[in-house]
């Protein structure tokens, strides 16, 4: 009788074990579910394929993905002697390669991703626009983004940071629209497409060109709001130039140096976030006695960046500087430029504020709302400024010798001060410290006008 009880026991005390590893199992394997990475959301592109006609062909094979901008744009009312007065994003890609001569160089294929001025696309919008680019990518043999040219600066940076195939991808534009006298349009449209099809610049990142001169997209600005030779690039000058008989590239930019390494691939792999974790980042503009309310404002409207553009060194006034340190204590990350269009501001890498290097404030935006998408962590933030931010120069010569531009000195970016006090003849000079700037107002130039519409090739 005893055995017979202390069976029953013993089974039902089995059978309590065996529910109890159920449950535990369960729990363990619903936790490994929640905490398993859920797809990220991509959109999908109706990217034509290679004609069999351009697969039989020598030529390398161009895709022109189009946006709109000036370069697609319509004289109003007729008047084709009118540069300002147009519709921007009227004609379609399609359209605009068929009126041109033949190509000499290459075949080209056409793809409508919008057609609108660039000012009306959104963040998001960039997101779907690099990976429509990646996705032609995989088939073509390099790209050509015709955009307006208003933001095109930021679109081709954004497009550097975030693009991960090697070929070449060429932004373009114009300062006039497509069908008025002395146009820019179709010649600039025909050299982006030679410049694409020659590989010079395979490894380069993104590049702009215009007006027959290539930049390196970190590094080139519009300058002037009418000019066909608006585009330049401060401190550094042009890449190369296209002539009739040939694109001719002169320097190359300093990620080149690391082509066919991991080192080449920047962080930021939009394949691996949503869109909606792009973050809000701001500029805030600097002047005579400038107010914090800018700055307030922004971080109220949910900003978790803000790029200050500063006087000379980066400085900021003290209202705006205050209103800087109440942010910071409330986790908002800056990044200090200057608003004088060239000088470096050097970072230090622990301070609470990131300089911006030689950066302008329109594209230390791209990469400060580009990193905030991928971490949170400050000191990370920073290296990324100090590497893919600086473009710096290093050369290694052999596995021993490594040749670098590279400052290593402690450099601050802080509050800005009058004064610097006279080391004494004992101490090492201190760098002058950065302070920093605020968002530029926006240009009485005029605007590319066309009606606001959602990006017409995504899917």
């Amino acid at each position: 009788m005893t055995n017979i009880v202390k069976s029953a026991l013993g089974k039902r005390f089995v059978a309590l074990l065996l529910l109890l590893s159920m449950i535990t199992g369960t729990v363990v394997v619903s936790r490994n579910l929640a905490n398993a990475a859920e797809p990220v959301p991509l959109p999908t592109f109706n990217i034509p394929p290679v004609s069999a006609e351009f697969e039989a062909s020598e030529k390398p094979n161009v895709l022109v993905v189009a946006t709109g901008g000036t370069i697609a744009g319509a004289a109003r009312d007729g008047d084709k002697t009118n540069f300002q007065n147009y519709a921007a994003g009227t004609y379609t890609m399609a359209d605009m390669v068929a009126q041109l001569p033949l190509h000499k160089t290459a075949d080209v294929s056409t793809f409508q991703f919008g057609n609108k001025g660039s000012g009306s696309y959104s963040i998001k919008d960039l997101y779907d626009l690099s990976l429509a680019v990646d996705t032609a990518l995989a088939t073509y043999d390099s790209v050509v983004v015709t955009t307006g040219t208003d933001t095109m600066e930021e679109i081709a940076y954004f497009l550097d940071l975030t693009v991960r195939s090697e070929k070449p991808v060429v932004v373009t534009g114009a300062m006039r629209p497509w069908d008025v006298i002395g146009t820019d349009a179709p010649a600039n449209l025909y050299q982006a497409i030679k410049v694409a099809s020659s590989n010079k610049t395979k490894w380069f990142g993104t590049v702009l060109m215009l007006n027959d001169v290539i930049y390196a997209a970190r590094e080139v600005t519009k300058t002037n709001a009418h000019r066909l030779d608006t585009f330049d690039a401060p401190m550094f000058g042009a890449l190369g130039y296209v002539d009739d008989p040939a694109v001719r590239i002169y320097r190359a930019p300093a990620r080149a140096i690391k082509a066919g390494t991991e080192a080449w691939a920047t962080p930021f792999d939009l394949k691996t976030i949503a869109k909606d974790s792009l973050p809000i980042v701001e500029i805030a503009y600097s002047y005579q006695e400038a107010g914090g309310g800018a700055i307030r404002g922004f971080v109220e409207d949910g900003a978790k960046g803000i790029i200050t553009a500063g006087t000379g060194a980066g400085g900021i006034s003290s209202k705006m500087s205050q209103a800087r340190s109440a942010a910071i204590q409330q986790g908002v990350v800056f990044v200090t430029t200057t608003r004088t269009g060239s000088g470096t501001m050097y970072d230090s890498g622990t301070s609470s504020t990131i300089g911006g290097d030689n950066l302008n404030a329109a594209h230390a935006r791209m990469l400060l709302l580009l990193s905030l998408a991928f971490t949170s962590d400050l000191p990370t933030i920073h290296s990324w400024f100090q590497s893919f931010g600086t473009g710096d120069v290093e050369i290694s010569v052999d596995e021993n010798t490594v040749l670098t531009t590279s400052i290593e000195e402690e450099s601050v970016v802080e509050e800005p001060v009058v004064e610097v006090e006279v080391p004494t003849p004992s101490v090492e000079p201190t760098v002058e410290p950065s302070a920093e700037p605020t968002p530029e107002p926006e240009s009485s130039a005029p605007v590319e006008t066309t009606p606001v519409e959602e990006p017409v090739g995504v899917k």
